[in-house]
């Protein structure tokens, strides 16, 4: 049997459309793409549709989107199971024609019998086909299943990349159904099939997948074709370590798109869930493109941990450039129905970014810090700003006005002149700068008065301060 670990990598994320991208689904198809995109190879994406009753074309959509957003890009169009129906059918007769398989006329009501009857006599419950080496001569006109022939001897190993070598007794693996009766294919029998025919050489999966490999392997070896390399990855548990759910908070991924999350912050996240480079937390896409390898993917499940998600979020906003940060602040704002900036407001922000972005975790963050430039006069204070706008930071600010309009328009100038009417009525800096934010942006939590000074500019300033004193 020839190995597949040489040659062009070809690997594949193959997500059920049946709901949003979970964030396991994501976390997978990362480590797909990774491995994939750092060897010069190619990332696929299969959709899994053949369950009909639950797949639907919106979860499809929703997991494009997710995938896209995450920045997942898949070379070729997105594969249908459902619509190689045919293929998998030709395979399924392929192997009934070079005897690895066969053709079986059990009931349903049979095939329960043979259970309570192996339960009674405290035998295995998998089911035996009395159909298995039949002649053909003796096959009634009746529906039947195909099954495959599976050995009954020995024992297949599983050669994982992250659990390591799996060995599971073939007593324990039946003759599996490949084609049901109304001639449709089986989950098993479509996926070996797809994976063969797109080329996949690594399958990359979550570990409850595990016991699926030998099953898959059989179906492999029984058409002669080459096998893949297997990689189970241990599932996403939540911080208090048990499995993923909705009692931990977002599952998808769009809410993490929702709650403001860089994309880049959640590849970098996402790929340190599992999968470590020594004491690497930090990094870009090129660095976990180079660095990304199956040997570096625990056994253990990772654990979610909202803390260390934020930290990132803060070092890759941190880290951007302000264009593409932009674009991406634009984008978070289109897809949690916020305001649509206008071109000054686009404009006010492109300035502001440069240190809006040193300390915001998130882009709700960012956003609540830069209402200095998205918001419109008059600034009206909210409650906290209201109360440091009294009567005698009011004359205050008046008398600052015309120090402001003879200022050169620079930090430093700008500083002296608020130092020196703050020092005029025996005050620090601290003391004046609050007003000062509330005249500003309305608000007590702000940039520094200074920088929002130099990015709405002198009239603007000036206007504001003047609302005060209506």
């Amino acid at each position: 049997m020839t190995d597949m670990s040489d040659g062009p990598v070809v690997t594949r994320f193959a997500p059920s459309p049946t709901g949003y991208l979970h964030i396991g689904g994501a976390r997978t198809a990362l480590f797909n793409w990774l491995f994939a995109r750092g060897r010069g190879g190619r990332f696929l994406l299969r959709i899994e549709d053949t369950d009909r009753a639950r797949s639907t074309p919106e979860a499809t959509a929703a997991i494009l989107k997710g995938l896209t957003w995450l920045g997942l890009d898949w070379d070729g169009e997105a594969i249908s199971q459902f619509e190689r129906a045919p293929r998998h059918a030709e395979v399924a007769r392929a192997m009934l024609d070079n005897g690895t398989a066969y053709k079986c006329f059990a009931t349903q009501a049979e095939i329960e019998a043979f259970r309570e009857a192996a339960r009674a006599e405290g035998r295995s419950t998998l089911f035996q086909s009395p159909w298995r080496d039949a002649d053909p001569a003796t096959h009634p006109d009746a529906p039947y299943v195909i099954r495959l022939k599976a050995p009954r001897e020995g024992a297949t190993v599983i050669a994982d990349k992250v659990q390591g070598d799996v060995k599971i007794g073939n007593d324990q693996l039946d003759d599996m159904v490949m084609l049901r009766s109304d001639g449709t294919p089986t989950y098993m029998l479509a996926v070996v099939v797809d994976d063969h025919d797109m080329g996949v050489t690594h399958v990359i999966r979550g570990d409850d997948h595990l016991n699926n490999a030998a099953r898959q392997m059989q179906i492999y070896h029984a058409m002669g074709w080459p096998v893949p390399v297997w990689a189970h990855i241990p599932l996403i548990h939540g911080p208090d370590g048990k499995k993923l759910s909705k009692r931990h908070g977002a599952l998808g991924v769009e809410e993490y798109q929702a709650m403001g999350y860089p994309a880049a912050a959640m590849r970098n996240y996402l790929a340190r869930l599992g999968w470590s480079h020594g004491d690497d937390e930090f990094f870009d896409d090129a660095q976990a493109k180079e660095w990304f390898s199956l040997e570096g993917i625990g056994r253990s499940p990772a654990r979610l941990d909202f803390k260390k998600l934020e930290n990132l979020s803060g070092q890759h906003i941190a880290a951007a450039e302000d264009a593409a940060l932009l674009r991406e602040v634009q984008a978070f704002l289109a897809a949690t129905d916020g305001p649509s900036l206008t071109e000054e407001q686009i404009a006010g922000l492109a300035r502001a970014l440069p240190f809006l972005k040193q300390s915001a975790k998130t882009f709700p963050q960012l956003v609540e810090k830069a209402y200095f430039v998205l918001g419109e006069r008059p600034f009206e204070p909210d409650q906290k700003a209201a109360k440091s706008l009294d009567d005698v930071s009011r004359g205050i600010l008046g008398e600052l006005t015309p120090h402001l309009q003879n200022a050169s328009w620079t930090r430093d100038a700008l500083e002296a002149a608020v130092t020196g009417v703050a020092e005029a009525h025996g005050l620090t800096l601290g003391k004046l700068a609050p007003p000062l934010r509330a005249a500003l942006a309305g608000r007590t939590v702000t940039p520094s008065v200074f920088d929002m000074m130099l990015v709405i500019g002198r009239d603007e300033t000036l206007a504001r301060l003047a609302d005060t004193q209506g």
